[in-house]
């Protein structure tokens, strides 16, 4: 593959002495314009990079604050179509933050892979987490991902030993997700110091960046993960944000978009002041 968003800023952020902030919100939550508004906000606020979550009516991996959020997109009407049309109207303004998809199979396989890969590429879309597709089925879309400039990020979680991590790390592109807790999104908070044995021994297996997520609250939390790995990942505490932001009928309000603009903030800057803390 050819140099893509992810390994640009990466590159960047690893210039710069810190790990990068990577933010989750799912696509469409509470609504299509909101949504898009928010995702154009987070540059702004911090985030180094954007997942965007594909609404899915069985999110198996999920907590429950990012099924809800997966459940008011769906009611509010997003669909993939909708979902990669909110990518190619962020592109019109920005060229340089990378976009990651994250879901499950079953929404692209219906809406056809090639398809799927040729009009996420002209959206702009860099990445692909798609947690319920293991290793063994890299021909599915793994492998067409890479084929068409798409990285694939893959899953590593606390049981991934040291026999199972090279088939994990095989066909992985863009940077690998180390998910610190065993369990669904949201469910806990990790042990920094065993996250950070872990990424350490992933490090040892891969010159591929190391991001982390899952249970990931506070700046401090950001902080105190970003003294090891190249990445910080937090998804539900900004959906919590978000529907705590919302009015008695689970519609947004004035204060949504700012909501998230200031947890993204506080995020970052401890994200940005682990390494100084460091030296």
């Amino acid at each position: 593959m050819t140099t893509t968003r992810l390994d640009t800023r990466f590159a960047e952020t690893r210039a710069e002495g810190r790990a990068a902030l990577v933010t989750f919100v799912m696509a469409g939550d509470p609504d299509h314009t909101t949504s898009l508004a928010i995702v154009k906000s987070l540059p702004g606020a911090g985030a180094d990079v954007i997942e965007l979550g594909m609404p899915f009516t069985d999110p198996m991996a999920d907590g429950p604050a990012i099924q809800a959020a997966g459940l008011r997109a769906l009611k509010s009407g997003e669909t993939l179509t909708k979902t990669l049309h909110l990518v190619a109207t962020f592109r019109e303004e920005d060229q340089t933050t990378p976009v990651v998809l994250m879901g499950y199979y079953n929404p692209i396989y219906i809406y056809g892979v090639d398809r799927f890969l040729t009009d996420a590429k002209k959206a702009g879309v860099d990445g692909l987490i798609i947690v319920d597709l293991p290793p063994e089925e890299d021909d599915e879309l793994c492998l067409p991902a890479m084929k068409a400039g798409i990285n694939f990020i893959r899953l590593a979680t606390p049981t991934t030993d040291d026999k199972r991590l090279p088939t994990v790390l095989r066909n992985t592109s863009g940077f690998v997700y180390y998910v610190s807790i065993t369990g669904i999104t949201g469910s806990a908070t990790p042990d920094f110091s065993v996250v950070g044995q872990a990424v350490t021994r992933i490090k040892a297996r891969t010159d591929l960046p190391v991001a982390v997520g899952f249970g990931v609250k506070t700046a401090e939390h950001a902080r105190a993960l970003a003294a090891n790995a190249d990445g910080v990942v937090v998804g539900s505490a900004l959906i919590d944000a978000i529907r705590k932001s919302l009015d008695a009928e689970g519609k947004a309000t004035e204060q949504t978009v700012s909501a998230v603009v200031a947890l993204v903030s506080e995020l970052a800057s401890g994200v940005r002041g682990a390494r100084v803390a460091a030296e």
